[in-house]
């Protein structure tokens, strides 16, 4: 069956084909790093690590070139220096470095390359240059701006009309536009703001430039597939497209558009301008990261989202139930764990390296995903079907004994690992444990999971100090201890071969 996908563009469900099935490219706009990201802005990241997980189990680890973006030169970026007294290149660094560790709690894969734009000045000249040559920009006052009337495709895309076009705008219409829809390419810095030599002065690149230079060097003029989240339809990915066609003699910047929906608190969309956001930091004290990836993953990718505190304690009840099948059939142990991926921001396009590489996709020998799964992850990405099949799945399980059971279980671990979920044993799920992975937030060190309570060791010693009690027939402080652990969440429960514990 072929993979389809919903093409913006084309508004229609298209069979993807790549130009290349050895070199399949796919570049997704990322973190502009002046500050947390709320959770609204990890849906992109969530919903496309699906994909990219999905092109490799159908073309190969490597023949999928994934390119996910920083951009570490921003006025927002400016204006969170001046007000902090941080260098630029300490805010930047410090936020994608959150970025990457936040990421990576929700079990989003390293991207092949992961560019910073600090790191493609020298092509974004280049590209104005280009653009000034065949007469689609223009220069004015020290600023160089690309000129829409050069371009009669622009707003396809989008579907905005004029009128839109011009709200939509990012900057305030200037009096050395041509057009009031023209929009910057390259603008003047002043004495003490970051900038750069060209031709037409000390400056700095437009956002929409910066996207189109990177595509081009790090994945080439036509790409495969280009996403990111609704609200980047316009105007940014419709000028992207407008500079890139013009510059490549009429060439596609992507062969296909992929957006994802807005998240929502309440009536509105999840934003920092009004205010109603809330960030993964703040979420990973409470949540494993896996539960927060479950939620972003219900609802269909391209469907607007509700986040609630009831769809996380929806999603950690159904990870449980998961996580108990895993255990109680026997699941074999991971092969390998996760890590923290390396810090620091990118500033070229060799592939992003990590501490210890991602847990491989399973094999043949080790259960194979249902088509339950796979053919809803194939249909433009359904996840709420692809999650019926998990159900589905784990419900066969439960009923099944001896190796039929571990069959269905090691099927149930692929697909829920494909989609990036049981990536622990499901004693360290119940127990809070992560291994080496901890997320280091400011000043705050928290287990991958947030998990609150007493840490693995004291619950250890706590259980060894019950046990010497019980052999003593202290039973008064046994059950002290019990009890104890139980009112900070932690069960006891005695069996055969001694006692085990789990978080509530």
């Amino acid at each position: 069956m072929p993979l389809k996908l919903y093409d913006t563009m084309a508004r229609a469900a298209r069979d993807f084909v790549p130009a290349d099935p050895a070199r399949v490219t796919m570049y997704v706009c990322g973190p502009t790093v002046y500050n947390h990201a709320h959770i609204g802005n990890f849906r992109a990241a969530v919903v496309f690590d699906l994909l990219f997980r999905m092109l490799r189990r159908r073309y190969g680890e490597g023949a999928v070139n994934y390119a996910h973006n920083i951009t570490d030169i921003d006025d927002k970026i400016i204006k969170a220096a001046k007000e902090s007294g941080e260098p630029i290149d300490a805010i930047t660094t410090k936020y994608a470095s959150v970025y990457r560790e936040e990421t990576a709690a929700l079990n989003v894969l390293p991207p092949t390359f992961q560019p910073a734009a600090t790191g493609h000045i020298k092509e974004m000249i280049a590209l104005v240059e280009t653009l000034l040559g065949f007469g689609a920009a223009y220069a004015a006052e020290g600023h160089v701006l690309f000129a829409v009337d050069q371009y009669k495709d622009y707003g396809r895309l989008s579907g905005a009309d004029r009128e839109e076009m011009l709200a939509g705008a990012r900057v305030e219409v200037a009096p050395y536009k041509k057009n009031p829809a023209d929009f910057v390419l390259w603008k003047p810095s002043k004495a003490d703001e970051p900038g750069w030599e060209s031709p037409w002065g000390r400056g700095r690149p437009g956002w929409h430039l910066e996207c189109s230079a990177m595509i081009e060097e790090v994945l080439g003029t036509t790409i495969d597939i280009h996403g990111g989240g609704q609200d980047l339809r316009f105007p940014h990915h419709e000028n992207e497209i407008a500079q890139s066609v013009c510059a490549h003699g009429g060439a596609s910047l992507a062969r296909y558009w992929l957006h994802n929906g807005f998240l929502k608190m309440g009536t509105d969309k999840m934003s920092k301008s009004l205010g109603n956001f809330v960030l993964p930091r703040d979420l990973l004290k409470k949540w494993p990261g896996e539960v927060l990836r479950f939620a972003l993953l219900s609802a269909h990718y391209r469907q607007p989202l509700e986040w609630t505190d009831d769809l996380l304690e929806q999603s950690k009840r159904q990870l449980d139930r998961f996580y108990r099948a895993l255990g109680d059939g026997g699941a074999p142990p991971l092969r390998s764990g996760r890590g923290v991926r390396g810090e620091g921001t990118a500033t070229n396009t060799t592939p992003v390296e990590g501490p210890s590489p991602p847990a491989p996709l399973p094999q043949a020998g080790e259960g194979r995903a249902p088509q339950s799964v796979i053919l809803a992850l194939e249909d433009d990405l359904n996840t709420p079907e692809a999650f019926a099949g998990l159900h589905e799945l784990r419900d066969i399980a439960m009923q099944l004994d001896g190796e039929a059971k571990m069959r269905a279980v090691a099927s149930l671990r692929a697909a829920g690992r494909l989609m990036g979920f049981f990536e622990r044993e499901p004693q360290q799920w119940f127990q809070g444990i992560t291994g080496s992975a901890h997320l280091v937030l400011e000043d705050v060190t928290l287990a991958a999971t947030g998990t609150l309570g007493p840490s693995p060791e004291e619950i250890e010693r706590l259980i060894a100090e019950r046990a010497e009690a019980r052999k003593a027939r202290d039973f008064a402080r046994a059950d002290s201890i019990r009890d104890d652990l139980a009112k900070r969440g932690v069960i006891i429960e005695d069996g055969p071969q001694g006692a085990t514990w789990r978080r509530a």
